[in-house]
């Protein structure tokens, strides 16, 4: 008996990487699985089905039931499109788990319009299409679900170089707290993962140069993954979870004690107070 028997779920961008490790996770534990991915590269630039395929039939050849498919997630018909996939496919839809993603890495002030746009649109937007499409579908399944998006440090610590990126991971945090608050009365979880990995959309950066060979495997993510998704964490909600290799460390905005007075603070007074203010 796998934990996910019985279950149908959705992993974006699945073709490779920390999404390929997710879905073969999921399938592993039951689960049937829509393999979604566009099949581009790391910048989101071409196409094709033989990512989406492949992974498909990794999942088949170990008995697991699986159904890919190619639409975009960075539009509103693309979630829905890939939502409809899993009802056709198999007849409900239990899990989403919102993993696609491109880099477009640049400085401020070497970023252009399309780097931003192209960013936010896979990443912000899209975890935003393929949740709308998929919490309906579970809201009128009435028995409800779990959602598992993808956040990073850039975006909740900050990264040289990935404003577009750290801004649309920072976006996807504000969003998980958001539909957590709003989707539990239907029975529908949504938390997310914030994976320190090596796959090809980081296997260059400077950060990674000197790792030791599956020092930061993505396989390390899909554990987690399968937990959120399984009744194991039926109830955690609105978390967030750092996995770097074998570590996991729950993540949480945290506030000061801070310093209160009578009256309006002055800008001198705060310059006086500002060590108090910022101590934890």
């Amino acid at each position: 008996m796998g934990l996910l028997d019985g279950k149908v779920a959705i992993v974006t961008g699945a073709g490779g990487g920390i999404g390929r490790c997710h879905a073969l996770a999921l399938a592993k534990e039951g689960a049937k699985v829509v393999v979604n991915d566009v099949g581009g590269d790391r910048s989101g630039s071409g196409a094709g089905k033989s990512m989406a395929d492949t992974v498909v039939d990794e999942i088949r050849k170990m008995g697991g039931k699986a159904a890919a498919n190619y639409d975009s997630v960075a539009t509103m018909a693309g979630g829905k499109n890939i939502v409809k996939s899993a009802l056709d496919a198999f007849g409900r839809l239990d899990i989403l788990v919102n993993n696609a993603g491109i880099l477009r890495d640049k400085t401020l002030l070497k970023m252009d319009e399309a780097m931003w746009d192209s960013v936010i649109a896979v990443h912000l937007k899209g975890t935003f299409a393929c949740t709308h499409a998929a919490a309906t579908a579970m809201k009128d399944q009435g028995q409800g679900g779990r959602i598992i998006n993808t956040s990073s440090t850039s975006g909740l610590l900050g990264m040289f170089g990935q404003s577009n990126y750290g801004a649309a991971k920072a976006g996807i945090a504000g969003f998980t707290r958001v539909c957590a608050l709003e989707l539990v009365k239907y029975g529908i979880t949504v938390n997310a993962v914030v994976p320190i990995a090596k796959t090809r959309m980081t296997e260059d950066l400077p950060r990674y140069a000197n790792l030791k060979e599956g020092e930061l495997d993505p396989a390390f993510i899909s554990p987690v993954v399968v937990f959120l998704a399984s009744g194991l964490g039926k109830d955690i909600n609105g978390k967030f979870f750092l996995i770097r290799g074998p570590h996991i460390s729950a993540m949480e905005v945290k506030t000061t004690e801070g310093v209160g007075k009578e009256g309006m603070w002055t800008p001198q007074e705060i310059a006086q107070n500002i060590s108090k203010i910022m101590a934890w």
